[in-house]
């Protein structure tokens, strides 16, 4: 049976959706970006962007998101590697997933619950003989939040990767005489390179635009590029500077998306190793 021709007015709802909420809000965030307060055609913002505290801004956002991402790999990969040798393999991954779906904003109030200088932590702190710490308005606070509401977007794609990678490679690897470090080195790592830089861009990318979790966890000692736009639109009313910080950051996730994008290798497709 032959497959129907594709006919175009089949991609109509896709290219007015891309038209309406893609280019059509990154249009008009370019449009702000040239006008002061005022209201008057400038190029004064990108100029301020280039200033001494937003290059400072910039790279803490790229730090903390680093970071962020860094940890969570760091926790995701092993625990990737693990779901996919457990018997319940998808339960497990679901388990994992569930948390993703409680509002953000609850989770960031449980968190400022139990570090709160009264909270369950500070109590047991204080019962061992460590006493009560302020772990609220931290980096640490900040980071170890940021990396429990993002680790189960790192996780899905690795688990994906590894579920998916060809167990064929893994036993010539072993009957070639490597050991597990060079296997993992040599073989898995490799195979499973695009489910890490999927996991990458999904959580770096975010990480960069935060501003809900660095005002409620870390107060105003973590301030990105998504707390400064917060606070051109909300606070000061710049909407031309914070169009032209928000420019910028479309312009990083590019680049981002450019260096963490790749093609699948070492999976198994009607019998055959891709």
């Amino acid at each position: 049976m032959k497959n129907r021709a594709f006919h175009p007015l089949y991609s109509i709802p896709y290219a007015a959706w891309i038209l309406l909420f893609v280019i059509a809000p990154i249009a008009l965030i370019v449009y702000y970006s040239f006008f002061d307060l005022s209201g008057d055609f400038t190029l004064v913002n990108y100029k301020n962007f280039f200033s001494a505290v937003y290059l400072k801004l910039t790279i803490s956002s790229f730090w903390y998101a680093f970071l962020i991402t860094f940890f969570s790999l760091l926790f995701a990969y092993p625990t990737a590697y693990f779901l996919t040798k457990t018997k319940h393999k998808h339960l497990w991954l679901l388990l994992i997933i569930i948390p993703s779906w409680i509002n953000l904003l609850l989770k960031t109030y449980a968190f400022i619950g139990l570090f709160g200088l009264y909270g369950p932590l500070n109590a047991l702190m204080e019962v061992t003989g460590v006493g009560r710490q302020q772990l609220l308005f931290t980096d640490f606070s900040f980071v170890f939040v940021s990396v429990y509401i993002f680790i189960p977007f790192m996780i899905l794609p690795i688990f994906n990767a590894l579920d998916k990678l060809n167990p064929a490679l893994i036993d010539a690897s072993r009957d070639l005489g490597a050991d597990a470090w060079t296997t993992f080195r040599r073989v898995i790592w490799p195979l499973t390179i695009n489910g890490v830089k999927s996991g990458v861009q999904i959580v770096f990318i975010p990480a960069l635009s935060l501003f809900m979790i660095t005002r409620l966890i870390a107060g105003n000692k973590v301030i990105t590029l998504g707390t400064a736009i917060e606070q051109q639109f909300l606070v000061t009313q710049n909407w031309g500077m914070g169009s032209t910080i928000a420019v910028f950051l479309i312009l990083f996730m590019f680049i981002v998306m450019l260096f963490t994008s790749g093609s699948e290798r070492g999976t198994t497709v009607n019998g055959k190793i891709k």
